[in-house]
């Protein structure tokens, strides 16, 4: 674990300065004193998402979704046990397609649910299609070192 980590605020989207060490231990943002870790994920418009993609140094995992989707509805609660067991190490946020378009398109979203899951301001791995809880936590744990 590195020396320390740029975290993103889930509230007030300030970048913090965390001790890999601390990682752990609930930290909260030094702007808005909230946690820095809810085990949700985090709604995210364009201009969020460009922060918690670009700034947090802990992986992004985003699930691109949208309200009429069947399949992302059957997922949602799995992605948000999912952020239970993956936060601190990883940060979920969903990304609402209908809302977010020019977003899905740059990001070339062509079916819904897909995961993509970004490091460093990158996308490192895509998955389509709806996932129980287990297979988003080890799809996730399978890409990263």
């Amino acid at each position: 674990m590195p020396d320390a980590l740029h975290v993103v605020c889930p509230h007030c989207e300030a970048t913090n300065r965390v001790p890999g060490a601390r990682l752990v231990e609930a930290p909260s943002c030094g702007q808005c004193h909230r946690p820095l870790f809810t085990a949700q994920p985090v709604e995210l418009a364009q201009a969020a998402f460009e922060r918690h993609v670009g700034r947090n140094d802990i992986p992004v995992l985003v699930d691109f979704w949208a309200p009429w989707c069947g399949p992302c509805k059957v997922m949602a609660p799995h992605f948000v046990q999912a952020a239970g067991l993956l936060e601190p190490r990883v940060r979920l946020v969903k990304v609402n397609t209908d809302v977010e378009q020019g977003l899905a398109a740059r990001h070339g979203i062509q079916s819904i649910p897909t995961l993509a899951l970004f490091q460093g301001g990158r996308e490192i791995a895509r998955q389509a299609g709806a996932m129980g809880t287990q297979d988003i936590v080890d799809w996730v744990r399978g890409r990263l070192p």
